[in-house]
Formats: C-alpha cells, sequence, structure tokens
C-alpha cells in the first residue's frame, strides 16, 4: 500500500510462535480422543458385569461432555486460524487486536452449535452403536423392547447373533472384528487388510465379502475396531468353555 512504510507491513509480521502454539492445541486433541476411548471401555465393561450407575455417573454423560469439548476445540482453532488468514490477506495498515478477532469468530461458531453435531462425531456414533450392540447380546430388557424381541431368551439371542461371530472372509470365528462404516459388515481385522492390499496392488477396488451386499470399495479408512462384537464373541467362548467343563 503507498505511503505505508516497510517496518509497518504485515509482511513483516510473524505468526511463527501463534502457529506453533496452535500446532500444541492440536496435539490436545489425543487427549479427548484417549477420555472418549476410556468412557467407551468402562460403559462396556459395566454392560458385561450388568452393573447399574445413577445417570448422574453415566458413560453416556461423560461422552457427552467429551463431544462438546472436542466441538469447543476445534472451533477455537478454527478461529485463530480464521484470524490470521484474516491479517494475512487483508493486510491491514494497522494490526488489529488479534484477541478480540479471535473472540469474536469463536462465538460465531459457538452460536451454530446444535445437538446434530453428536451425529457428526464419528466417535460418539461408534460409542452408541456399539453399547446397543453389546446390551442386545446380552438381551437386556430395555434393547428387547426397542428392537422389539419381547420375550425371546438370551439363548435365543445368542444363537441368533452367533452368525455375526463369523468372518465373511476366512469363514472362521473372528478374534479382531472391525466393522465396515460404510455397509455395517464385519471381518477379521487381518483377513479384510489383506485384501485390501492385494487389491491396490492391482489397482482394483475391493468389493464388501459379505454376501449380498452391493458395497464396491472397501477402504482402509472404512474401517474401524469394532469392540463391542469382539467381546460378545469373548463372553460366549467363555460361557461355552464353562458348560464344556
Amino acid at each position: 500500500m503507498p505511503g505505508r512504510s516497510s517496518s509497518s507491513s504485515t509482511g513483516f509480521i510473524s505468526f511463527s510462535g501463534v502457529e506453533s502454539a496452535l500446532s500444541s492445541l492440536k496435539n490436545f486433541q489425543s487427549c479427548i480422543n484417549s477420555g472418549m476411548d476410556a468412557a467407551s471401555n468402562v460403559a462396556l465393561d459395566l454392560v458385561e458385569s450388568q452393573t447399574e450407575v445413577s445417570s448422574e455417573y453415566s458413560m453416556d454423560k461423560a461422552m457427552i461432555e467429551f463431544v462438546m469439548l472436542d466441538r469447543e476445540l476445534n472451533h477455537y482453532i478454527k478461529a485463530v486460524q480464521s484470524a490470521i488468514n484474516h491479517v494475512k490477506e487483508e493486510r491491514p495498515e494497522k494490526i488489529p487486536n488479534l484477541k478480540l478477532l479471535v473472540e469474536k469468530k469463536f462465538v460465531a461458531l459457538q452460536s451454530k452449535n446444535s445437538d446434530a453435531d453428536f451425529q457428526n462425531n464419528e466417535r460418539f456414533v461408534q460409542f452408541k452403536q456399539q453399547l446397543r450392540e453389546l446390551k442386545k447380546q446380552y438381551g437386556l430388557q430395555a434393547d428387547r423392547e426397542t428392537d422389539g424381541l419381547e420375550g425371546m431368551d438370551e439363548d435365543m439371542i445368542v444363537t441368533q447373533s452367533q452368525t455375526n461371530f463369523i468372518c465373511p472372509i476366512t469363514q472362521l470365528e473372528m478374534k479382531k472384528p472391525v466393522k465396515n462404516k460404510v455397509c455395517g459388515h464385519t471381518y477379521e481385522d487381518e483377513a479384510i487388510v489383506r485384501m485390501i492390499e492385494s487389491k491396490n496392488k492391482r489397482k482394483k477396488k475391493t468389493c464388501c465379502p459379505k454376501i449380498g451386499c452391493s458395497h464396491t470399495d472397501v477402504k482402509m479408512s472404512d474401517l474401524v475396531q469394532d469392540e463391542a462384537l469382539r467381546r460378545a464373541i469373548e463372553n460366549h467362548n467363555k460361557k461355552r468353555n464353562r458348560h464344556s467343563e
């Protein structure tokens, strides 16, 4: 800009310190993820032990708080990045108050919060699904009523579920099942990874090996550990071993 001294030009302003701090802040994301994993494992443990806890101490509440913290962290990071980009692009004669600019952008993002955000959080959705599935494996009353399974005893429910214990690739009982987020089918981790890698080498897409499934492009990023199913299989095997003794 004409008439502006080079010493006041934003071209000489370094945001390296801010960006370095921002990078460190992003590392906090791993702490939130670890907290979510811990809450999820405790919730599944409680289902397995059929331990009742008050809603005040429920893992659902803990997961919701983690999701809210995750959302707030993401909004703050976006607000800082947006403020930095604004200054770099606008190159104003007088540098604005960055703190106020960040706060303004942060408040704008927070004002758009809604319950739908929880359905967009992959870890939260996975937590709810696995909790529901494990409860179903144990034949808990609430899930029987929800899914129209009234009157079925636990053995019948387990027998129906045993078909989900078999990997469609190996035709063996799974030890480390992973679920396909796209079509919902599960496979033995090592088996589906080998299949995808083999197809990739030949530059071909991997079709879901479950008979009747129309999903024709399974990717590594589609796979998530199915902790609920792994626990259900282990529990089924423990019961079977006790009966055989």
